[in-house]
Formats: structure tokens, C-alpha cells, sequence
């Protein structure tokens, strides 16, 4: 087989990896060097789904001993297999960073023999590009569940992100659909790498030389609409990892049917697209938005709303708490505000030092206003000619959102749920359903 056969099998079956990053670390240019990364992201180049390109994204191989119900790289799947050597994967990823194609690595690989072998080569893979190569770009690499730790802390030492995917949002699914593998195999090298960052960390404030580890931190990923979950037991699991793990991201990915089997979803069954959006957002507001699980949903509303992003259905189920006097409110208040992100409230701090807000200066911070109108008061007045009812808003905000994913608002906010991933008919059916609710 050759070497381009083996990529066209191999970046195919990567493809489902939603995981693919590319910031977080730096890595100074040095002489004789190739490449180099920024730690503000190295991506320059989207795909029309909204996917990052810029890394070469593949599997060292799909041969696998595990049999995991969901994969299309099951050891029962009857599949094309492939597999490269080290050396054949370095050639690739160098000589596609000479094209400019690529700025890195994404790298993963089925589980062929053991993990320990598999995690072996992988440690190959990274160590000719390091050393013989002198390769500075970015590199993403999966850890291997199950493999001897000392071989993890090496992986560890010349990657820039590490991630172990969680695959399944609960014990009992992992159980059901990945019976050789248990959620302990799967946490215990998180945690390992967890430990070794907070160590280097400690390490490389006293001693000048100590060699990196996994400098953009881990990450994780896991299926959604394969099993039962609720969204909520989604975003409780996530935050558990983000506190416990120190995670850089939790990636979320719609599950895809690939594969037959009585246990998974039918292959006729389109992709949960627009629920990954919204765990996404839900995401999101727990990072940088001070919101915690248990405030986002809870065990009467266990599912996130469709129509609408997770912050505004959270503002109009807690009309206690608004209206916001932007001239007053502290940063904690501004940020549960819809329409006011991170930038925008510290603008509105950093400007009502000088002068008292209006409705007109908000939109020059960066205030989304066609959200935030109907949750803010400025000199503690409404916005002139707004006459708004929780249910007017509900069904204003419904609109709004349904023509953002349709790609009808002027900006065309969200690219990646375009009509052509979504489907328009679905969705415009969907939106009347809640314009009929909301009236």
C-alpha cells in the first residue's frame, strides 16, 4: 500500500475527532529550527463546516483491539486497515509544513497490540520530529488509556496538548458500548497528566532548564445523542472535569452513525447538530461567563431549549433578577446579562468612569442590544419605546436566534449551523413551533 493510500484511509477515519486545537503554547524559534508556535493560536484557515484546518489530522493507524459498539474503526468493522511507520509520518507532516499546508500535528491512532506499543510508536513518531527533524510546530496528541505511565510523561515532554477522550458521558454507557474499556483506564491518565503539568509548572519556576510538559494543557471529548443523557448530566460530568482536571476544553461531538448496531441510534438518523451547538454555548458561559451547571439546568429542565442560547432562556426563567442598572452593576451582574460577553461588560466598567451610560454608547462597547434591551435599564429608565412583555421578548429572541441559524441576520453569526448542516425546513418548523409557545 502506498504512502498516499495510507493517508486517504487514515485522514478519513480521523475525521470524527472533533477535538483538533491549536493554541495555548509557545515554542521560540531556534536556529536550524523548523516551524514555531504561538500561543494565541496558530489557525488560519476554516473549513465550510466551521473546523479548523490548519493541522494535518490523522491516525497512525485504524487497526484497533478494542471493539467499541460506536466506531468505525472497531475491531469487527469491516473496514480498509492501514497504519504508518514513524518515519513515513514524519515525511508527511514535513513535507506538507514546507507547502504551507499544514502549521502541526493532530495525532491519534487506533490501539494495534497493546498500548503500550501503540503509545510507543506514537513517542517515536513525536521524538523524530523533535530531534532528527528539529520540528518546532505545534503537535496534538491523543493519549493511550491503558499504556505504562513513564511512557505518557515522555509523550508528555514533546507534545504542546495532550487529550484522552471520555467518549460517553456516563459509566454505564462506556459499559454498554465500550465493554473492554472502563472509566478508570480513561480518568487515571488524566489525572497523570494533570499532575505532571502542576509539577512541571512548580518545576520551571525554580529550575530554568526543566524540559516542558504539555505546555497547552489536555483536553477531552465525548459523544453526544449516541446514549440516553440528559444535557444536564453532560454539563455536570464537564464541570467535574474542568474542576478536577484542570482541562483546557471539553469538546463536544454530535454523534454520527456510521456503524450498525442494535445499541446506537439508526444510520438514517441525522447528527444532533444543533444540540452540540448548544452544549457548546452552555460550555461557554461556565468558562467565562461565571455559570455553573447546576444554574444552567436543572432536574426540571434537564435538557437545553432549542430555540434559544442557553443565557437567554436562563434570563427569562429568573425575572427576579433583572432589570440591570448598567450604571451600577459589578462584573459578576453584567456578565448574566444576554447580549453583554467578557469584552464588552469591562468596557462598561472602564467607561462609567468618566460619564453615566445610555442605551446609545452601550452598542459602541460591544453590547449585542437587540438582546439586551429587555433586560437593562440606563439611568434607571428602560431603552425610549420598548414595550416588552416576558412574552414579546421570549418570542423577539426567538426570531432573532432562528435567523442567526438560518444565515438571514445581517452579520451571519454563526457559520458553522448554516442551512446546509441544519436543514431549513426542520428548523423553520421548529422556529414556528416556538413563536406558537411564546404567543
Amino acid at each position: 500500500m502506498t504512502v498516499e493510500e495510507k493517508l486517504t484511509i487514515l485522514t478519513d477515519a480521523a475525521k470524527y475527532d472533533v477535538s483538533c486545537t491549536s493554541s495555548g503554547s509557545s515554542r521560540g524559534g531556534q536556529k536550524g529550527a523548523l516551524g514555531n508556535t504561538v500561543a494565541a493560536g496558530l489557525c488560519h484557515s476554516f473549513s465550510a463546516d466551521g473546523r479548523c484546518i490548519s493541522l494535518l489530522k490523522v491516525l497512525m493507524t485504524n487497526v484497533c483491539i478494542y471493539d467499541c459498539r460506536y466506531c468505525v474503526n472497531r475491531r469487527s468493522h469491516d473496514t480498509r486497515r492501514a497504519a504508518f511507520t514513524p518515519r513515513e509520518l514524519c515525511e508527511l507532516t514535513i513535507g506538507f509544513y514546507r507547502r504551507n499546508y499544514i502549521e502541526g500535528l493532530f495525532l491519534s491512532s487506533g490501539v494495534m497490540k497493546s498500548p503500550d506499543y501503540t503509545c510507543e510508536q506514537l513517542i517515536e513518531t513525536l521524538r523524530l520530529l523533535r530531534e532528527e527533524y528539529r520540528f518546532r510546530g505545534y503537535i496534538h496528541v491523543k493519549a493511550i488509556p491503558g499504556a505504562d505511565p513513564r511512557l505518557l510523561e515522555r509523550l508528555g515532554q514533546l507534545c504542546d496538548r495532550m487529550s484522552v477522550n471520555i467518549e460517553l458521558p456516563s459509566e454505564k454507557s462506556l459499559h454498554t458500548l465500550c465493554p473492554e474499556k472502563t472509566k478508570q483506564s480513561i480518568l487515571q491518565p488524566m489525572g497523570l497528566i494533570a499532575g505532571k503539568i502542576e509539577e512541571n509548572r512548580h518545576d520551571l519556576a525554580v529550575y530554568r532548564r526543566t524540559p516542558s510538559f504539555v505546555p497547552a494543557g489536555q483536553s477531552t471529548q465525548m459523544i453526544v445523542g449516541a446514549t440516553g443523557e440528559s444535557d444536564r448530566q453532560i454539563l455536570t460530568l464537564s464541570e467535574g472535569l474542568y474542576r478536577k482536571y484542570t482541562l483546557k476544553r471539553v469538546f463536544f461531538s454530535a454523534y454520527v452513525p456510521v456503524v450498525e448496531n442494535a445499541l446506537l441510534p439508526g444510520k438514517d438518523t441525522k447528527p444532533p447538530l444543533l444540540r452540540e451547538h448548544r452544549l457548546y454555548q452552555a460550555d461557554w458561559l461556565m468558562r467565562f461567563y461565571g455559570f455553573s451547571a447546576g444554574e444552567i439546568l436543572d432536574e426540571q429542565h434537564p435538557n437545553l431549549n432549542p430555540l434559544l442560547d442557553p443565557k437567554c432562556s436562563w434570563a427569562l426563567t429568573h425575572p427576579e433578577f433583572f432589570p440591570v442598572e448598567v450604571n451600577r452593576a459589578d462584573l459578576h451582574t453584567l456578565l448574566r446579562v444576554p447580549g453583554i460577553g467578557p469584552k464588552s461588560a469591562r468596557a462598561i466598567l472602564t467607561a462609567r468612569r468618566s460619564a453615566s451610560l445610555r442605551f446609545e454608547d452601550l452598542k459602541k462597547l460591544g453590547v449585542v442590544l437587540k438582546r439586551a434591551q429587555y433586560f437593562l435599564t440606563c439611568r434607571g429608565q428602560a431603552l425610549p419605546g420598548l414595550r416588552a412583555t416576558p412574552r414579546t421578548a421570549l418570542r423577539d429572541l426567538i426570531t432573532q436566534q432562528g435567523k442567526e441559524l438560518l444565515g438571514e441576520s445581517e452579520g451571519e453569526q454563526l457559520s458553522l449551523f448554516q442551512t446546509a448542516r441544519l436543514g431549513e425546513s426542520s428548523l423553520r418548523i421548529l422556529l414556528e413551533e416556538g413563536r406558537g409557545q411564546a404567543g
